[in-house]
């Protein structure tokens, strides 16, 4: 009978119901067929939401990062990246995935696409192709944004593992010596090494043809509609 709160929360998601007040039935319906009181109950409840508080920051993310819109970030970002003539948005995303990957290989993590790319480093891309070419396709607005979470995700991935105290090193080195192979996280960490530069090699290549698809398409259509004139 202790587990019916597992089955509170089952049925209550199933029925898509308000998750806070599925989350709280459950602890008290759990709580009381455990023989606590409702005062026992409700103190377990708060101390474990005091406990696991720094959880729920990542709740904060979405309104802040809309407020920041809301007040110019994205249209700032834009105008800065505008100024900058010679800069392409193959450019600065491989900038950006070098500047990811070295961080994160340093454990210090910039942020992700909440907190970075979306707010950030996806406006400063559009904004560097729309500065060269003027008004963009939306097809290829979808494809800068693609290419700008991309960028996240192979700076992050690529250069987690070169951090030598990082989750994934600690998780291989464990897993090898369970299976009697004694492995340093710092030998990992150096076999992470060149396959982290390759990506970074293979991604600015991707980037510039990126920059010469997007040049060949609006070169040509702005050369034709000056003939036409």
């Amino acid at each position: 009978m202790e587990l019916i709160g597992i089955l509170i929360i089952i049925i209550g998601f199933a029925l898509k119901l308000d998750t806070i007040a599925v989350v709280v039935s459950a602890g008290i319906a759990t709580g009381l067929v455990a023989n606590m009181s409702i005062t026992e109950t409700l103190s377990t409840l708060g101390e474990a939401f005091i406990t696991n508080r720094t959880t729920c920051l990542f709740m904060l993310t979405v309104p802040i990062i809309g407020l920041c819109e809301r007040y110019g970030l994205k249209a700032k970002a834009i105008m800065l990246i505008k100024k900058a003539s010679n800069l392409s948005t193959g450019i600065l995303l491989s900038g950006y995935t070098l500047i990811r990957e070295a961080t994160i290989a340093m454990g210090v993590t910039l942020g992700g696409h909440p907190q970075f790319v979306r707010p950030l480093v996806s406006p400063m891309a559009e904004g560097a192709a729309i500065a060269k070419y003027g008004e963009l396709d939306e097809e290829d607005l979808d494809k800068i944004r693609a290419y700008s979470a991309a960028s996240d995700n192979i700076g992050n991935f690529y250069g987690q593992n070169i951090f030598m105290a990082n989750a994934g090193i600690l998780l291989i080195a464990s897993t090898l010596e369970g299976l009697g192979m004694n492995v340093d996280t710092l030998q990992l960490a150096k076999v992470a090494i060149p396959v982290g530069v390759l990506a970074i090699i293979l991604w600015v290549c991707q980037n510039r043809l990126l920059d010469r698809k997007l040049k060949k398409k609006y070169m040509s259509r702005k050369n034709n509609v000056g003939g036409a004139e």
